[in-house]
């Protein structure tokens, strides 16, 4: 598991990428983090931040020694080598770096490699889901930034959700939202009423399935569950699991906790209607709304 805000706000996917391969070479080697550390004539800590995705500054050439001591092939290094371009290159969210909460640019870059993302959500519409309006309401709530700023974030939003919605192989999607999400009044009861006829709509995509958990449900995982994202990557890349609270970040990546979290959305996934039903949910509740 990460879970500090400033070790999370170093951290990139390539990054990660790099660091994993880096640590599964020198434990297949035998070696130990002193053993190479005192080789390459490095510390320890500059090492160890290497393999957890922390270093920023990684040069192609350590990466490249680094490989021919652990005696990789060529190709592996390339690919390796290739990795260390990746975590320099600017993203285009680059931009909206100064409007990004700590931790939030390293989930960005999870989402922007992901093939398949799986929500819970038992608070608010997911970021990828929210019309403009209910979105500059969510940033009106949480933030005391200036109206552009405001502006800037609902933007960011927009411009993320298009991972949902290109033509060229779009995000799959699951999202189980709570019944408290649909309930609960973002703006007005007009904004709801759009941001909820949205979510149906959304709904109807074939790469993106919505699911509503309704309070007749109860715990269906036997306790209280925070809001999560699941994370799934091309190329063997093992999956995350995020989660973001008002006072921090964490990213569970051990396989014992992936397990783990698999078994809760399965366990909630059981408990929510249907796409079809979870739709007319929707629809009504909008129509609620309009009266």
């Amino acid at each position: 598991m990460v879970g500090t805000k400033s070790d999370l706000s170093r951290t990139t996917l390539p990054r990660r990428q790099l660091g994993r391969a880096l640590r599964d070479a020198r434990q297949a080697s035998g070696h130990t983090l002193e053993q190479v550390a005192e080789v390459l004539e490095i510390s320890r800590s500059t090492l160890s931040r290497l393999e957890l995705g922390q270093n920023e500054k990684v040069k192609v050439r350590d990466v490249e020694f680094i490989c021919q001591y652990y005696g990789l092939s060529e190709d592996r290094t390339e690919y390796l080598k290739t990795l260390v371009t990746q975590a320099s290159t600017k993203v285009w969210w680059q931009d909206y770096r100064h409007l990004i909460r700590p931790g939030f640019n390293t989930y960005l870059q999870l989402e922007v490699a992901a093939t398949e993302l799986h929500f819970f959500q038992s608070l608010v519409i997911p970021g990828l889901l929210q019309t403009a309006e209910y979105a500059r309401n969510v940033e009106t709530y949480t933030a005391t930034d200036t109206v552009d700023e405001v502006n800037r974030r609902v933007a960011l939003r927009v411009q993320r959700s298009a991972i949902l919605t290109r033509r060229h192989k779009p995000v799959r999607a699951e999202f189980l939202l709570h019944e408290t999400v649909l309930r609960t009044v973002v703006g007005s009861n007009r904004t709801m009423a759009s941001q909820l006829r949205h979510v149906a709509d959304m709904g109807t995509r074939d790469n993106i399935s919505i699911r509503i958990v309704p309070f007749t449900a109860g715990f269906p995982a036997g306790l209280a569950i925070p809001p999560y994202i699941a994370v799934d990557f091309p190329h063997s890349e093992p999956p995350v699991v995020y989660i973001e609270g008002a006072i921090g970040t964490m990213i569970f990546e051990e396989d014992d906790d992936i397990r783990r979290f698999r078994s809760i959305h399965d366990k909630l996934r059981c408990a929510a209607l249907e796409e079809q039903p979870s739709r007319d949910l929707l629809r009504h509740i909008a129509r609620r709304y309009e009266q």
